[in-house]
């Protein structure tokens, strides 16, 4: 058991080698750069990563997380998903609340942050204009999140931040063969039986538009992942 948990991990490392090497949206890939080269004033002495992202996490995860996409002056920054803006204060604060993360914050993607029993991906890996890829982006990001699905084969728990991951989500389980009838609606606390083993949990994504207006707010996070942790 132990060589087939070092093999399985061993495939996660280097699926995040083929995502950071990926090439195949030229768009996000130009868009990533001039950011990294233009920068903000407030990181203007920060070395951006300005590439695709990679998922991150425990890779014998029971609870996968599935945000939308790394904000360009976050996790195109950092280097690490959900790390280094709003988004990722709110939902690694969480995440340390249900006993997920080793702390509540995260900063830089050396800043000694452990995730214990959870993986976070994302739909499309690398920042899009507008935080907003568009859906051939997004299909062609599709088989990482398949291969990441197969491969975290004890996860019991997908978690998915807003309807673009919800969607992201749905589409990889049927590439899996995992065929949803009728297809589940998207909504905050949204709970459907993927399969003999797994659930598909929905939560309003952490973003600044929905925790700013109030439309998600930390007790609502919390619950999501307090009914996660339940679940496993």
């Amino acid at each position: 058991m132990a060589l087939r948990r070092t093999r399985s991990g061993a495939a996660i490392a280097a699926l995040g080698d083929e995502v950071a090497a990926c090439a195949r949206c030229p768009r996000l890939r130009a868009h990533c750069a001039e950011t990294a080269r233009a920068k903000v004033r407030r990181f203007h002495a920060d070395e951006y990563w300005g590439r695709p992202v990679p998922s991150f996490g425990d890779p014998r995860a029971r609870l996968v997380i599935v945000g939308l996409a790394p904000a360009a002056h976050g996790a195109n920054r950092t280097g690490r998903m959900f790390t280094g803006d709003d988004s990722g204060t709110w939902l690694h604060r969480a995440l340390h609340q249900a006993g997920f993360a080793s702390q509540p914050e995260s900063v830089h993607r050396d800043d000694g942050l452990v995730l214990r029993d959870a993986w976070i991906t994302a739909a499309a890996h690398c920042a899009p204009p507008g935080n907003r890829p568009s859906p051939e982006e997004i299909a062609a990001c599709r088989p990482f999140l398949v291969r990441e699905l197969e491969l975290l084969d004890r996860a019991r728990v997908v978690m998915a931040l807003g309807l673009i991951a919800w969607n992201a989500v749905i589409a990889a389980l049927g590439e899996q063969g995992v065929a949803l009838r009728p297809r589940p609606r998207f909504g905050h606390e949204a709970e459907v039986q993927l399969d003999a083993r797994r659930v598909l949990l929905g939560s309003y994504h952490p973003s600044r538009q929905n925790t700013q207006t109030g439309r998600l707010t930390r007790e609502m996070l919390s619950s999501v992942l307090a009914r996660a942790r339940r679940l496993l």
